[in-house]
């Protein structure tokens, strides 16, 4: 994990309500997706800046994709944010 690919992908606000979103557990693009008034291709870029910095992990079901959050990863980079563990640049 990269801390600034993190806080890059947490620097968006509809990034942020999708993690908000996720807390209650596992959603389906399809519902995330019924929370914005967002096209199919701009949310895809944010869920991609998300899996990208690891702070969501998808999987296949059927015809879904479904979502869930990675909280480890969020505690990681305050972690390293607070200096409390090295992080490479």
């Amino acid at each position: 994990m990269r801390i600034n690919t993190v806080f890059e992908a947490l620097s968006h606000p509809v990034r942020r309500q999708i993690l908000t979103l996720l807390k209650s557990g596992p959603m389906s693009a399809g519902e995330l997706a019924g929370h914005f008034d967002l096209t199919k291709p701009t949310l895809s870029v944010h869920f991609n800046k998300l899996r990208d910095a690891e702070l969501v992990a998808m999987e296949r079901r059927g015809t879904s994709l479904i979502y869930h959050l990675n909280m480890s990863i969020l505690e990681e980079a305050l972690s390293g944010l607070l200096g409390k563990k090295d992080q490479t640049p």
